[in-house]
């Protein structure tokens, strides 16, 4: 029998290619971190102190801004970390709780944008049962279900991955902790955790964005009817912050797996894209267009100066 070290911690290798950027790379990931924050508790505190924004579509909003701002959270604090010269090795523990969030807002992002793109349906193909089929009810359970179908899944694919041994192998060639970058390092079978993640994952992303597709196809279908131009423009507008923010989160991945030899830089240039720039994003998407979202976020700015001021 030979001897294995049971692995309690793991080293991670950081952003392939990049030796010798470390301090530039912080420094512009850090701006992109706090950008991403400080926009997304503004829209948040937005959506909050105005009354005009207590409807669906802004409530899912507030939603996504939550997410936002945890989904950069999860990979962002420990990659700034290293970067800055501290030690890159993470725990067996903390490895574990990284690919579990990863994949718990990953997947709640699917399921909210799918979500976002059937409010907009109803509300532009069914004006008139909006109210009642988008009540506070449907819209508290539906949001809920989010997040609980994410937890699901990532624990799911958590138990999967990490109830396999891990002996001796510790270099995770990647900048966080994720499945890809995890799974070749078990000392035994992946087989089961591989297929069970490349379905979990694949099939999941693939089913949200048909059905975002559905949706928009039918939302293209109604306007088209609409003999007004002025109608036609109001009714796209509500929907075009949603589609761009949809073509930013879905766009880079398309990009990396339509791939036939993925490359690993390019592959964290994605994941990145994803993890800072998507986030940093939405609130400027959500607000350039949109006059109710400027109207709210004016007065949480000028209390915020008036505040300011009086200290």
């Amino acid at each position: 029998m030979k001897n294995y070290t049971i692995v309690t911690e793991f080293i991670l290798l950081g952003i392939p290619e990049t030796v010798g950027l470390e301090k530039v790379f912080f420094v512009l990931f850090l701006s992109l971190y706090i950008c991403t924050l400080s926009g997304n508790v503004l829209i948040l505190m937005a959506i909050i102190s105005s009354s005009r924004l207590h409807t669906p579509m802004y409530f899912f909003l507030g939603n996504l801004s939550i997410f936002d701002m945890g989904f950069s959270s999860v990979t962002s604090p420990k990659m700034l970390f290293y970067l800055s010269g501290q030690t890159p090795a993470i725990s067996f523990q903390g490895c574990a709780t990284q690919l579990f969030f990863y994949h718990f807002l990953g997947c709640t992002e699917c399921f909210l944008y799918t979500i976002m793109a059937y409010d907009r349906f109803v509300a532009i193909c069914h004006p008139l049962h909006y109210t009642v089929i988008m009540n506070p009810r449907v819209c508290f359970i539906l949001a809920t279900s989010t997040w609980l179908a994410g937890c699901v899944h990532a624990t799911i694919l958590t138990s999967l991955t990490f109830q396999l041994p891990y002996c001796e192998l510790n270099q995770v060639d990647y900048y966080f902790c994720d499945i890809p970058a995890v799974l070749p390092l078990a000392c035994a079978d992946t087989s089961l955790a591989q297929k069970v993640s490349f379905t979990n994952v694949g099939l999941l992303s693939l089913i949200c964005f048909c059905l975002i597709l559905i949706s928009y196809t039918r939302i293209g279908i109604s306007i088209s009817r609409i003999h007004s131009n002025e109608g036609r423009k109001r009714a796209f507008s509500t929907c075009s912050a949603h589609l761009t923010a949809i073509l930013c989160a879905y766009g880079p991945i398309i990009i990396i797996y339509l791939q036939p030899t993925p490359s690993p830089w390019l592959g964290s240039v994605v994941q990145i894209l994803n993890n800072l720039v998507t986030p940093m994003l939405n609130p400027l998407i959500y607000s350039l267009r949109n006059k109710d979202v400027k109207f709210a976020l004016n007065k949480v700015l000028n209390k915020m100066a008036v505040i300011a001021a009086d200290e």
